[in-house]
């Protein structure tokens, strides 16, 4: 047989295979109205792509995985790719409802512009989320605390718009990418788990400080969950001793104070550890020569305390000018006020009521030594 004639059986079958494929559909679709059949096909594309979906993402899943090596970057290509799938699906449900291409490809233009300029703060948050992704702050997984309210918790997911924290008091924390980029995050498992914590202990100058540093640091030792020895962990450029070592660190007005550094194994349970420490030096000095000092004053108080002696003078000479007044620097021309209540510099005595004012005592007291003088004239 020709070529010719070859392409001219192919061509035949091919017509009464879509002819006949065509009568069967009619014939299915016999009195079901053609907008029905559309929707029907366009629910039918929908479905397929989003069960597509979910395949591409359990295929590969794993390999993209293992290709990043980060949870969070896999899975946001993981959910690129499936709203790619989507997307593709919900066009191609569109094309067969009757919708043409460029006129979708126009509409979803204008629709992309005006949810753009609606919704800039997430847009603003994809673009952190992305930097958030890049810098590598943090990693699902990994145990994080924010420094400026001392929430703690671990990274449940990173999402370009968003970061969940699940934290130690079983509650959630979503947190926009655009608000983590602006706060202090500390990461206890970015590295090594290992963290150092620290104890201010202040002993009493009379006490024994060789025997009060031994005891600190063996009281640290006996701790389930604190680094007892080993080889000395480095940080950064340094390396500081594993096993719990007590400073003297300042000589203070109260006592001694000494500082004992310590690495606890996990930070999951630093509260913890703490605590425990801290009971155990405590137990420690208590049953040893070595007493804690804390700030403390002593006030001394006698039969003076609280008063203050007022010298009242005389303001000014005798009424005649013969300059016979009394003389405000000698014994004569002034007199303290003794007896009775000592008048304060506010003219309130001892007990805190309300006593004669300096201007009162003057004249009180011009009045009675001005009728002691008459009478004795009299007499």
């Amino acid at each position: 047989m020709s070529p010719g004639g070859l392409r001219r059986v192919v061509s035949a079958l091919q017509s009464g295979v879509v002819n006949e494929t065509s009568q069967q559909v009619d014939r299915l679709t016999g009195g079901v109205p053609d907008p029905l059949v559309n929707l029907g096909g366009a629910l039918l594309v929908l479905l397929v792509g989003w069960y597509g979906s979910r395949l591409l993402v359990r295929y590969f899943g794993r390999p993209l995985a293992k290709r990043f090596g980060r949870p969070s970057i896999a899975r946001t290509v993981l959910r690129g790719v499936r709203a790619g799938v989507l997307a593709l699906t919900g066009l191609v449900a569109l094309t067969v409802l009757g919708l043409d291409f460029p006129d979708i490809l126009v509409s979803v233009t204008v629709f992309s512009a005006v949810v753009g300029v609606i919704l800039a703060p997430i847009v603003g948050s994809i673009v952190n989320g992305v930097f958030v992704m890049a810098d590598q702050p943090f990693e699902i997984g990994d145990m994080i605390e924010l420094a400026d309210t001392g929430t703690r918790g671990f990274v449940e997911d990173v999402t370009l718009r968003y970061t969940k924290m699940f934290t130690l008091d079983n509650t959630f924390i979503v947190i926009p990418n655009g608000n983590i980029r602006d706060r202090d995050v500390i990461n206890y498992s970015a590295e090594d788990e290992r963290t150092r914590l620290s104890l201010d202990v202040v002993v009493t100058y009379e006490g024994d400080l060789a025997t009060a540093r031994d005891l600190v640091e063996r009281a640290a030792r006996d701790v389930d969950g604190v680094i007892s020895g080993g080889p000395g962990i480095r940080v950064g450029a340094a390396r500081y001793p594993a096993k719990p070592t007590c400073y003297v660190d300042q000589f203070g007005d109260d006592g001694v104070r000494l500082r004992l550094r310590y690495w606890a194994e996990q930070p999951y349970k630093l509260l913890t550890v703490r605590s425990e420490v801290q009971t155990r030096v405590w137990d420690a000095l208590a049953d040893a020569d070595v007493e804690i000092a804390y700030p403390h004053q002593h006030h001394v108080f006698d039969e003076t305390s609280g008063q203050a002696r007022v010298r009242i003078d005389d303001a000014d000479g005798d009424e005649d000018g013969n300059g016979n007044g009394r003389d405000r620097s000698s014994p004569a021309g002034g007199r303290a006020v003794e007896g009775g209540p000592t008048t304060t510099a506010a003219g309130l005595d001892p007990e805190g009521e309300d006593g004669p004012g300096m201007a009162d005592a003057v004249r009180d007291g011009d009045s009675r030594d001005t009728g002691s003088e008459s009478g004795a004239d009299d007499g």
